[in-house]
């Protein structure tokens, strides 16, 4: 039984899957899978869709199957069908229609509608390749297709709808309660939280009702000549302090616990977005900034720790103590304690008018602060190229403008806070006054006492500071919800090199690579199209093209970094989708031609892929890659630290490291892109010495512009525009003459040029020279000339 990769397998129970399973027959191939979580009452409950080359497979939430027949096994439709998607109102909705009647229908959350999107137009493709027999037209090969969920773009337009759309939703407050997946191990801990704010909110409240009695009983009795009872006093005074230190000690342990718990969901939330944004294709990656994913995971995680430790703290608070003085002044004097609740409405009302501006107002604002971390993060790394153009006063002035519109677009926003803060103070002062009018009238009628009033005007006091207080909480719940947004739109973004279902275990490679009518397609562009090509255990291989043939891409692929848009890559025998990812990718050395080094020592460096290698292991890798010499002549040797970037070495010393950090997992598949392309040519000559050696019994596949330096390639391939046009050993493509004679003919001539300039005198070289010269020249006169 097979299967080709489904989507989404991650989102999937094991029962569910179990049950897929079963449901397979031999030798049919799942091609997306759909997990719906809503049925048909827009209950959550859990059910499957499974699209497979011969049928759309339906789970019910109650574990009941039904399929629908979409080919048979000749790939010829059996009836027309239809899949139909709509989205309304955050639902969305998958039909199955056939010419006559809807015959299913399944609803969602729209966290999954790009995955539902992907099925829909897999099975119209489906059914447009299994209808050409009946005269129906199949989709054009060429059409563009998004690069972030592989669906179409609609034509003269390079923006996906379904990901604009997603990019561009408003953020809701109730994106917050998705954390609570994150919070559900500490909900013992949340629970007496919520007993202790319960505790202490109701110890604050018991020093106005205390008030009461001194009043009407001591005070004012006092004046009228009686005595004053010192153990009544005593008493009361006692009540007073005991409430208050009751008070601390409950928010002291609540304010503790709380922050303790916070800090962990925040540390888990930030873990659980590098692990997910770690297992990400580099799709993802490719169409995001650096600075931004930087602001995600760091800031924004801050922001949402932040709230949850204070202002969802103080939130919660503020509603008990609302809701309970509410309560005790109703049973004290109703008719006063509804004019004490007259405002409530009207800064409701504000609130709810408000909060959708400052919603959307807080997600510019973090888009905009993600383009002044995106200046940052381009400069600083950079700064090698800044200082050497002379461009610091443009980064700078790049700079100046991201801030300044970072600016604007904070005051923008602060017009709507700065009025609605003030106004919800102006209405609790005019309800406070509201009520001492109210309240003295209510005494001289002799129907409350001035006890009485004094408890509700310190109730009152709490009451419209609780309600101030909830109404600038308004302010960081936003903030909070456009953080939590951002975060879950990595959370919620699913893999395009996904895990399979049943990974096969890998035992011992050979190396046998086989890829066939092999086609990858990056956004609206096709690269790679219709390549067959086997490359045989312990082979090596160099591939030789001119820039944008596709050899990169090709490795790329090799490597998994991205799926196939057709065909297939097997190696050993088997679809390399198949395998687990990072076990497959164990079994491969890669060397690329730009040498990426980490901030630390040497040695870690080298053992980043084997973490647990001996020093020996690292010096014998080192050597292999003749790095140990100037290893040894740094301060600390293999202790040095190699900086950033490894911006304190120079470019060969990096891909000499690079090299021993592959050799050093001994690796079946070993992948060298230009791995001589940034040294010299003696060190080249020393390199390709060691490599004579290591790759013997090892499948290699080499990309490099010097051909000379593949002439001990078992085969080269040539590439032209994604496709394999000639393969063969050197002196046999020479012979033919062909594409590969062309290329080697042209570099040779372009060796030779070079070094008949330094040798006699380089006539060729200073016309080149001269020719740059005029051309600077002419530049320059038109610049200082507009």
């Amino acid at each position: 039984m097979q299967h080709n990769h489904p989507a989404d397998d991650s989102g999937l129970t094991d029962p569910a899957l179990a049950g897929l399973r079963l449901q397979l027959a031999t030798q049919e191939n799942v091609l997306c899978t759909l997990v719906v979580d809503l049925n048909s009452q827009l209950h959550f409950a859990r059910g499957l869709l499974a699209l497979t080359d011969r049928r759309l497979l339906a789970r019910s939430p109650e574990g009941a199957w039904e399929s629908w027949p979409t080919a048979d096994g000749a790939g010829i439709a059996l009836q027309e069908l239809s899949l139909r998607h709509f989205d309304h109102a955050g639902v969305g909705t998958l039909e199955l229609h056939d010419t006559n009647q809807r015959l299913a229908s399944w609803r969602f959350t729209l966290g999954a509608n790009v995955q539902a999107l992907r099925l829909v137009r897999l099975f119209a493709q489906q059914q447009a390749r299994t209808t050409v027999g009946a005269g129906t037209e199949a989709p054009a090969e060429d059409a563009a297709l998004c690069p972030e969920c592989d669906l179409p773009l609609p034509p003269d337009s390079e923006e996906c709808p379904a990901c604009a759309r997603e990019l561009h939703t408003p953020p809701s407050t109730w994106v917050l309660l998705r954390l609570w997946r994150f919070a559900d191990p500490y909900r013992y801990q949340l629970l007496a939280g919520f007993l202790l704010t319960l505790a202490s909110t109701a110890a604050t409240l018991v020093p106005p009702y205390l008030t009461i009695p001194l009043m009407d009983d001591i005070l004012i009795p006092f004046q009228n000549g009686q005595q004053i009872e010192p153990s009544k006093v005593g008493m009361l005074l006692g009540g007073l302090l005991g409430a208050a230190v009751l008070g601390w000690a409950l928010n002291w342990a609540r304010t503790y616990l709380l922050a303790l718990v916070s800090e962990r969901i925040g540390a888990d939330l930030r873990t659980a977005t590098f692990d997910h944004l770690l297992e990400l294709s580099l799709d993802y990656f490719g169409g995001k900034r650096t600075g931004d994913l930087m602001s995600r995971i760091g800031s924004e995680t801050d922001r949402i720790c932040v709230f949850l430790s204070l202002h969802a703290l103080d939130f919660a608070t503020d509603v008990l103590m609302i809701v309970m003085t509410a309560v005790i002044l109703v049973s004290i004097n109703p008719w006063l304690a509804v004019i004490t609740l007259l405002p409530l409405p009207f800064i409701g009302w504000m609130i709810h008018v408000v909060r959708d501006k400052l919603r959307t107002g807080f997600e510019k604002i973090d888009r905009v602060w993600s383009d002044v971390t995106n200046v940052l993060a381009d400069t600083i790394p950079g700064i090698r190229v800044v200082k050497a153009f002379a461009q610091e006063k443009r980064e700078a002035q790049r700079f100046r403008e991201v801030n300044q519109h970072n600016l604007a677009v904070n005051d923008k926003l602060n017009k709507t806070w700065s009025l609605f803060t003030p106004t919800v103070s102006l209405l609790t002062e005019v309800g406070l006054l509201v009520v001492w009018a109210f309240g003295i009238w209510l005494v001289s009628k002799q129907q409350i006492t001035v006890g009485v009033l004094t408890a509700f005007i310190a109730y009152i006091g709490r009451f419209y500071g609780r309600l101030d207080s909830m109404s600038r909480i308004v302010s960081v719940t936003q903030k909070a919800a456009a953080g939590a947004k951002r975060i879950f739109d990595i959370l919620d973004h699913v893999s395009n090199v996904p895990e399979t279902a049943n990974p096969v275990k890998i035992g011992t490679l050979e190396g046998c690579i086989d890829m066939k009518n092999l086609g990858f397609r990056y956004g609206n562009r096709s690269v790679i199209r219709g390549l067959d090509l086997q490359i045989r255990p312990g082979e090596m291989i160099g591939l030789v093209g001119h820039s944008g043939s596709g050899k990169s891409t090709l490795v790329n692929l090799i490597c998994r970094f991205y799926d196939v848009s057709d065909g297939s890559i097997s190696v050993d025998g088997t679809d390399i989708r198949r395998f687990g990812v990072a076990d497959y990718r164990r079994n491969i050395g890669l060397v690329l031609q730009e040498p990426f080094l980490f901030f630390g020592t040497i040695a870690e460096n080298i053992a980043y892929g084997k973490p647990g290698a001996t020093r020996a292991e690292i010096v014998a890798a080192a050597r292999a890659a003749h790095a140990h010499e100037f290893i040894l002549r740094l301060p600390q040797g293999y202790d040095s630290l190699v900086g950033e970037r490894g911006q304190g070495l120079s470019g060969g010393e990096r891909q000499r490291i690079s090299i021993a950090r592959a050799l050093l997992i001994d690796p079946r598949i070993l992948i060298l892109d230009e791995a001589t392309s940034s040294v010299d040519t003696e060190t080249e000559k020393e390199i390709q010495r060691a490599l004579d050696n290591l790759v013997q019994g090892r499948t290699t596949i080499a990309i490099a512009h010097r051909l000379s330096t593949l002439r001990k390639a078992d085969r080269l391939v040539v590439m032209d525009r994604g496709q394999v046009v000639e393969v063969g050993p050197h002196d046999e493509l020479m012979a033919k003459q062909g594409a590969y004679w062309r290329l080697y003919e042209a570099q040779a001539r372009q060796v030779d040029s070079e070094e008949g300039g330094e040798e006699g005198g380089g006539e060729a070289e200073q016309s080149r020279i001269a020719l740059a010269t005029s051309q600077l020249a002419h530049t320059a006169q038109h610049a200082g000339n507009p």
